[in-house]
């Protein structure tokens, strides 16, 4: 028996020995129940949405006062004219535009009638239809409201009209987080280990004595990944187009090039694990929760981001996904320029820069 507590004490110590694989077991359960029971919510809150209100009378006034308050809507803009809906929604600013008619006011007092529409952006109709349900909720709980105090009968129709995706197809919304979560994972997680595998078996020292430089044999381990990813991202594009129905309605060039950004930037990640791992094992766990979970949770490509407390907003603006995601939905699906995409495009850009420096510095320390 005093053998048996031995050994078990042996194994506590090499495993509190390993403090990376230490923050994996303790750290990952606190981290993982954080995520989900934070991020996963089928509600939709405080959803930026811009108000187009051609009437500016009372009865409008008391429903955008109601919309405002209301915790599933931010009023993030105010229209002045329905032309600037279009420019709107292709900049990303908002979710849902909502457009009162021209003499609103006088039409409920004549004819009794008076129309509001709803126009949302249906790049994710889960949540453009949520939105649509909610607003058409509360403009009919105003207008039962200013039935009782007008004590005449009218009524407020509304009109709703979908953007990107008038057929409302899933696959609009979950193609460019598919793509992101694949790239991701091929380049991260299979960089990673094969360069930790190198390392694990010893063999690393032995290609770093070879004539080559050390940088090239690092990029030697990585360019297949890169050719294997690009062909991943043709395979997917091409079934998303000629399967699903996905159109490339923006520039296809600007497409290829982000996604090429991105694979740098996933496969500099890759280069960085295998600079804080020893093992294959502790390399797949890293790659596979530190990575997956934070895509599929925090990159707005199943739960939108605005519904999450704003420690989570905050920490999902330093997930390569989730600009990706945003890039891809605007050039594939909503169909904007290059000007559109900057933003993203200079943020990935810093990242591939800041993750490739630090992973080639620390991967300088490690082997010294």
């Amino acid at each position: 028996m005093k053998q048996f507590v031995t050994f078990i004490q042996k194994e506590f110590h090499h495993i509190f020995r390993d403090k990376r694989t230490m923050m994996i077991l303790l750290g990952m359960p606190i981290i993982q129940i954080i995520l989900f029971g934070f991020a996963i919510t089928t509600e939709v809150k405080n959803s930026r949405i811009a108000i187009c209100d051609l009437s500016k009378d009372n009865i409008t006034r008391s429903i955008i006062d109601r919309i405002s308050a209301s915790k599933y809507f931010e009023v993030a803009e105010y229209l002045n004219k329905p032309g600037e809906i279009t420019t709107l929604f292709r900049e990303g600013n908002t979710n849902l535009v909502i457009c009162f008619s021209d003499q609103f006011n006088e039409n409920l007092l004549h004819t009794g009638k008076a129309q509001v529409q709803l126009i949302a952006d249906a790049t994710d109709p889960n949540t453009a239809t949520t939105l649509i349900n909610y607003a058409t909720a509360i403009i009919a709980s105003s207008q039962q409201d200013l039935l009782k105090q007008m004590n005449i009968p009218f009524r407020i129709s509304t009109e709703t009209k979908f953007l990107y995706n008038p057929q409302m197809k899933g696959a609009y919304n979950f193609v460019p987080g598919v793509l992101g979560m694949i790239l991701m994972l091929i380049c991260a997680m299979m960089t990673s280990i094969a360069i930790v595998r190198e390392k694990e078996t010893g063999t690393m020292e032995v290609l770093l004595v070879s004539p080559m430089k050390p940088i090239l044999i690092i990029l030697a381990k990585v360019v297949p990944y890169f050719v294997i990813s690009c062909v991943n991202f043709v395979t997917v594009l091409l079934l998303s187009v000629f399967v699903l129905g996905v159109p490339v309605a923006g520039s296809l060039f600007w497409l290829i090039l982000v996604s090429m950004l991105f694979i740098f930037v996933s496969l500099a990640l890759g280069l960085l694990v295998s600079t804080l791992t020893e093992s294959q094992m502790a390399a797949m766990l890293i790659s596979g929760m530190a990575f997956m979970m934070p895509v599929m949770l925090l990159s707005g490509m199943m739960f939108p981001i605005e519904n999450m407390p704003l420690p989570l907003q905050w920490l999902s603006n330093i997930i390569p996904a989730k600009w990706f995601i945003i890039a891809v939905k605007n050039l594939m699906i909503k169909g904007t320029g290059i000007s559109a995409v900057i933003k993203e495009i200079i943020i990935l850009s810093i990242m591939a820069c800041v993750i490739l420096i630090i992973s080639l510095s620390n991967f300088k320390k490690r082997l010294e």
